[in-house]
């Protein structure tokens, strides 16, 4: 009885720790960052998780996948395929260097009136005016960029695919993204259309809480020139996350809240290695 008793607290203590409504997480899991082969692929998966990194809610489509090869061009994935809870692409490495692998998605919600009725909606921009009623009334629709990016290397390192596009969020890693360590410092710079965004905070957890019990997430602020540094703790996959603008909060209790009319999401999957 003793010891049956010390597992249950066991268990509830590790349920303590765990954090309590994980929100759903979109993220790119590349198979490997880091290939030496004479004919290298890459396995990308695609998912939506409350445990990060594994699958256990849904698959994201594919429809907005982009890779970048070393030398700036485009390429398309040999295959593609999905299933309930993700979905793989596979990704032959032609050439030598970095490659950048980046989805990016976008999501319409609205709130409105009908017949006296406070509704809310989500779903796609070509579904919007044919599923909202005519008869809606005070209308008001919030738009969400989403945009996720991995890395992934064959041979040695290259830089071309790290500069940013000018266009929505995004995270410039200045520590190349495929050559992290353990213990070290690496500093990234966030950027909004091309320009440095500061103050934005940015959200790190690293993979494998299923293992250690405690989702231990890091927390960085970017300075005025949009930097921001993390020393890593440990060797895994990390994913780091940031929102603009800042996520809106409840004002009156039962009122729907209010969201700016665009609002854009990043996430990076990055592979820290040991020392």
């Amino acid at each position: 009885m003793v010891a049956v008793i010390k597992k249950v607290v066991l268990a509830v203590s590790l349920l303590a720790v765990l954090p309590s409504a994980q929100a759903h997480r979109q993220w790119l899991l590349p198979s490997s960052t880091q290939i030496e082969a004479k004919e290298a692929w890459v396995t990308i998966d695609a998912a939506t998780s409350e445990n990060l990194f594994d699958f256990d809610s849904n698959a994201l489509a594919l429809e907005g996948l982009q890779i970048t090869a070393p030398d700036g061009s485009t390429i398309a994935p040999e295959s593609t395929s999905k299933g309930k809870f993700r979905s793989s692409a596979d990704i032959k490495l032609s050439q030598k260097g970095t490659y950048k692998i980046r989805l990016d998605s976008q999501n319409v919600m609205a709130n409105y009136i009908l017949n006296g009725e406070q509704k809310r909606w989500r779903g796609s921009e070509d579904k919007m005016a044919t599923e909202i009623p005519v008869e809606a009334k005070d209308v008001k629709v919030s738009r969400t960029f989403n945009r996720l990016d991995t890395f992934v290397t064959s041979g040695k390192p290259s830089d071309s695919v790290l500069k940013p596009v000018g266009q929505g969020l995004e995270l410039v890693a200045l520590s190349h993204p495929n050559e992290l360590f353990a213990k070290e410092i690496s500093t990234f710079n966030v950027l909004f259309d091309g320009k440095p965004l500061a103050n934005a905070v940015v959200t790190i957890a690293a993979g494998g809480v299923r293992y250690r019990g405690v989702l231990n997430e890091i927390t960085a602020t970017t300075n005025a020139q949009g930097e921001f540094n993390v020393t890593w703790p440990f060797a895994e996959m990390y994913w780091l996350k940031l929102s603009y603008p800042s996520a809106p909060t409840m004002k009156i209790e039962g009122a729907p809240v209010e969201m700016p009319e665009k609002r854009y999401s990043y996430a990076a999957t990055l592979e820290v290695l040991p020392q």
